[in-house]
């Protein structure tokens, strides 16, 4: 077996996805051969990953840490991924294939029989690796799931992996969040961790030398550094949820696209190209927040339950500004479930959502769709029918959509069209994620929409130059020779 080193937080949201793909770039530019793994991952941004047979679906953290190792994402690097849904709980995906569906209850029965297909799959993403780096999910501290555990000290006791906490200083309790995950543990598990780092220190990091003495004195652990704000984690693809709280707070000027996200926003990150682009200002809305009256262009992202979102975008009164909106001729683009949100209905005969079979849509755009079990995960290279211009994106859904306007589609894969255009040509839909990516459709794109784009952005080597930047920093302030040295049982140079 490769190098091993597993990295756990002392709760969800602390950095776990974004530092496991700094390493692993910084691992990369010393030559190390470095690929990485999740064991479970809940998270309805998903990706499309090369598996045995054909493509299947990993979290899309695993998608960033395989960009920053320099490799071919595999669905073995995320052997289970969950997807929340709404009645029927979530949708459960192994080695990159629907399983099933299973509330919380069935899911904690489950987990042991998940564990094989984890421990295959460790195996499997290892082979011609020198090194493995693991990141766990949520926290170990939530001693109530231990038993069946497969996703934080389950794995790496199972596998023999030693484990670096990581703290986040930013939330506050930083020690507190250390010592307590160190005081809580049994005995056993304890004695995984190898030590600690702490992330986004604003600040002077002199300032808190006490505090680390105060940690290592509690608990034994070795500290391997504090790792200050870095800007570039800024430019890096989101994939918790949480930091939708966030970004719907950031209410900038400029070209303003209103993003609806509702309660099972899914790939959300197909928008951050958009929001990468100087003078574009995008605005997440939340449950709550009233429909913003100046918006340039709306955007209905993604959806793992697109019944449920659109009750919830009924309910939020959104519904009627968009068609407001729509009908003052405002450009509207859904994508893959807000695609079958701008419809006339979404029919579900088997239940496979939930109990409500048949909702009304938008009516925005004269097409039907009809749930099906049959799930499409493909990553595709086709063109823009409007722009003549080539694209790069992936598909994941169970929708069947068709209707008058797909006479008039967004996308033409070659063997077949998807989408669908408006009379008027100012709402269109279309199930390929990742377009926005496609850096001179995302232009054209605006400048259709009357928004002049004033340089030319690669979206792809913002990511690549911010992983470079992240690996530089942990390089500055982290003990990375100590990690990997960790991860060998002596020091990888």
């Amino acid at each position: 077996m490769p190098r091993t080193l597993m990295f756990q937080g002392t709760g969800s949201d602390v950095g776990k996805t974004v530092l496991v793909a700094g390493l692993c770039r910084a691992a990369k530019l010393r030559g190390i051969k470095v690929v990485p793994f999740k064991p479970q991952n809940m998270s309805n941004n998903a990706a499309v990953a090369k598996a045995d047979i054909g493509e299947g679906e990993i979290g899309r953290g695993q998608w960033l840490q395989a960009l920053a190792c320099g490799v071919e994402p595999t669905v073995h690097m995320n052997p289970v991924l969950l997807k929340p849904q709404n009645q029927i709980g979530s949708q459960v995906v192994v080695q990159g294939k629907v399983w099933g569906n299973a509330k919380a209850r069935e899911y904690l029965a489950m987990k042991p029989r998940l564990l094989e297909s984890v421990m295959e799959s460790f195996s499997r993403v290892g082979e011609g690796a020198d090194l493995v780096l693991v990141e766990g999910a949520g926290s170990p501290a939530e001693i109530n799931l231990r038993a069946g555990d497969i996703a934080n000290m389950g794995f790496a006791s199972a596998a023999n992996v030693p484990v670096v906490l990581i703290g986040d200083i930013d939330r506050g309790g930083v020690i507190a969040s250390i010592v307590g995950t160190h005081t809580i543990l049994p005995d056993e598990d304890r004695d995984m961790i190898a030590g600690y780092l702490i992330n986004k220190f604003r600040g002077d990091i002199s300032l808190f030398d006490d505090g680390l003495k105060s940690i290592t004195d509690f608990t034994n652990w070795k500290s391997f550094g504090i790792l200050p704000w870095v800007d570039a984690i800024g430019r890096l693809p989101a994939e918790d949820s949480v930091a939708l709280d966030k970004m719907s707070k950031q209410v900038q000027q400029g070209f303003k696209i209103v993003v609806p996200a509702m309660g099972k926003i899914a790939n959300f990150d197909d928008l951050d190209p958009l929001r990468a682009e100087k003078g574009v200002a995008l605005q997440f809305i939340r449950k709550g927040d009233t429909f913003p009256d100046d918006a340039d262009m709306i955007i209905l992202p993604g959806s793992k339950s697109t019944i449920t979102d659109m009750q919830e975008l009924r309910a939020n009164g959104w519904a009627g500004p968009i068609k407001t909106f729509a009908a003052k001729g405002g450009v509207v683009i859904g994508i893959c479930g807000g695609y079958q949100i701008l419809g006339k209905t979404i029919k579900d005969p088997l239940g496979l959502e939930g109990d409500l079979l048949k909702i009304e849509g938008l009516g925005l755009l004269d097409i039907e769709t009809e749930l099906r079990p049959e799930k499409t995960v493909q990553n595709s290279t086709p063109k823009s029918v409007e722009h003549d211009l080539p694209l790069k994106g992936y598909e994941i859904h169970m929708g069947q959509t068709s209707g008058k306007d797909c006479s008039r589609p967004m996308i033409d894969f070659g063997n077949h069209m998807d989408g669908a255009i408006s009379v008027k040509g100012n709402v269109r839909g279309c199930y390929l994620h990742g377009l926005f990516g496609s850096d001179a459709y995302r232009k054209a794109l605006l400048q259709s929409a009357g928004f002049s784009v004033g340089s030319n952005v690669s979206y792809m080597e913002t990511v690549e130059q911010a992983l470079d930047e992240l690996a530089q920093e942990m390089e500055r302030w982290l003990d990375v020779d100590g990690l990997l040295g960790m991860a060998a049982g002596n020091k990888i140079v």
